[in-house]
């Protein structure tokens, strides 16, 4: 999984200018359009939390976890129906924004969270950390799917029968290059800043430490024998309207960013990996997208009686 400097240089480093752009309870997840791209951004995030409510019961009294819960808009969205929210992240800036709001937010790897300390909850989600909890070495080394599985085992734990799990997550698209041809150190000495091989290598380099499941397959088949699918929905299409629309805010100018982003210049300097992760000139998420070399699925799985027994039985 990718540790906490992997996530700090990716989420906590850039924590000022997401928030002042996005907003303090920033959304950084793919929203919901459904083809209805004249929706503003707020309208299709408002859209997506109203869908994830209907697939897992949000509401008063009900306790939902949030795996990787970034700047805590899903966690106050909770709050605003009344449940009761749990937040973990790994970056220490996104803990700390959370806190200053009031939310409940822990700074844990979510491969570890378990009853003993957390209890028991009505309902888990997670969008967007899933990318994560894999990383290259794990997958080099054949421990993809132990990961997959293991953490599907202990959210199960985490659930009651017929509790349910809300996973959104990035995955290689159909269009995805063979593994072997990925090479992150040597993205200079690629031929062409156009080509595949160079956009998934840039890939690597603004999310350090992380790997992509194989499509919804992969994910699915770990998710047993924990879960049952409830439902599957691509949301590709949907996040590169995401992306245009972070694109636009991050990159408009204004004193308050110019400074912000000033604040930067000494990482920008000191650091060749920064540099190139951050100032390539390239949207390489909505690239990526657009090739089908990524796709995107709002997963909804549900845990069965039969599983429940069985963690009964173990415990």
């Amino acid at each position: 999984m990718a540790n906490r400097a992997d996530i700090d240089f990716t989420y906590s480093l850039t924590d000022r200018l997401i928030r002042l752009s996005l907003g303090e309870l920033a959304e950084f997840s793919g929203a919901k359009y459904d083809s209805d791209f004249s929706l503003s951004l707020e309208q299709a995030q408002r859209r997506k939390h109203d869908y994830v409510a209907e697939q897992i019961g949000i509401g008063p009294g009900r306790r939902v976890l949030d795996l990787g819960c970034g700047w805590g808009a899903l966690l106050d969205y909770v709050r605003e129906r009344g449940g009761i929210g749990v937040g973990v992240t790994l970056s220490s800036a996104q803990v700390a924004s959370c806190r200053r709001h009031g939310l409940d937010v822990h700074l844990q790897d979510a491969r570890e969270v378990d009853r003993e300390r957390f209890g028991v909850f009505d309902a888990v989600t997670s969008l967007g950390a899933f990318e994560h909890f894999c990383s290259p070495e794990d997958y080099e080394a054949g421990r993809q799917e132990d990961v997959y599985s293991g953490l599907f085992a202990r959210v199960a734990d985490l659930l009651p029968a017929g509790g349910r799990f809300y996973l959104q997550t990035m995955t290689f698209g159909r269009n995805m290059i063979d593994a072997d041809r990925i090479d992150v150190g040597a993205l200079r000495a690629l031929p062409s800043r156009d080509s595949d091989e160079w956009y998934i290598a840039l890939l690597g380099r603004q999310f350090p430490g992380s790997w992509l499941p194989f499509g919804q397959e992969q994910v699915i088949r770990c998710a047993q024998p924990h879960f049952r699918l409830v439902s599957s929905v691509s949301g590709r299409l949907d996040y590169i309207e995401t992306i245009r629309q972070w694109n636009a805010r991050i990159g408009a100018r204004s004193l308050r960013s110019m400074l912000v982003k000033l604040r930067l210049l000494p990482r920008w300097l000191t650091s060749a990996d920064f540099r190139l992760a951050f100032s390539s000139g390239v949207s390489v998420n909505q690239v990526c997208f657009e090739r089908e070399l990524l796709d995107h699925y709002r997963l909804v799985f549900e845990k069965p009686v039969s599983a429940a027994n069985a963690n009964t039985e173990k415990g």
